[in-house]
């Protein structure tokens, strides 16, 4: 792989990282399970987001992206989905806002535990195919037109790295004593706000979706 081509790589990675670091719906669910659970959950909800990354960066290269752009109603339909999927975890959190935490900290989760939070961040980091939509805007601002196999080939894992990576970050930030510590005292307020924010990022993205099906 030739220097030009290792640097428009390691544009587009940047690029995503930024994105990544964005507040939204993945920040909020993986912060909360981190604080809330133990450090194993946060960590696999941050694989989970590195793998929802991963699967949008191939479909971007695939071109599917574009088929969403083409077929409306497909796009719009996905779209109030995952605002649907949002508000309801929206709810939940804000539901679980009363209910008693047992053990936080103490790392006594099972393994299935974990995986649920994996497959639930996953579930979360795809919710919103617009995201998509900015991975294939982003390659296809800095990738040349023919790019090499290879590069192809990389950024798939690459992006998964990215994504897993600055949550694995988060992960470890909020599963820290102290920051459970203020979790614990302040829980019933931290998980409606939680709840509360990512219910209205769902509400959005279910507007957003049916006033473009108007235009």
């Amino acid at each position: 792989m030739t220097l030009t081509m290792t640097a428009t790589l390691f544009s587009i990675l940047g690029a995503i990282a930024i994105g990544a670091m964005s507040p939204g719906p993945s920040f909020i669910l993986v912060s909360r399970l981190s604080v809330a659970r133990s450090r194993l959950h946060g960590l696999a909800a941050a694989i989970g987001m590195g793998l929802g990354g991963a699967l949008f960066a191939a479909l971007a290269l695939a071109g599917l992206t574009a088929l969403l752009q083409q077929v409306a109603w497909l796009y719009l339909t996905l779209k109030v989905l995952g605002g649907v999927y949002l508000v309801y975890l929206g709810i939940r959190i804000w539901q679980g806002a009363s209910q008693p935490l047992a053990d936080v900290g103490t790392g006594a989760y099972d393994g299935r535990s974990a995986r649920q939070c994996l497959a639930i961040a996953f579930a979360t980091q795809i919710s919103n195919p617009k995201t998509a939509v900015v991975y294939a805007s982003i390659f296809a601002a800095l990738m040349p037109a023919n790019p090499p196999a290879a590069v192809l080939l990389i950024l798939p894992p690459s992006i998964f790295l990215v994504e897993a990576g600055w949550y694995a970050i988060v992960a470890l930030a909020f599963s820290a004593k102290r920051s459970q510590a203020v979790y614990l005292r302040f829980k019933r307020w931290i998980d409606r706000a939680a709840g509360a924010v990512m219910g209205a990022l769902g509400v959005r993205l279910i507007s957003e979706s049916l006033a473009s099906a108007k235009n």
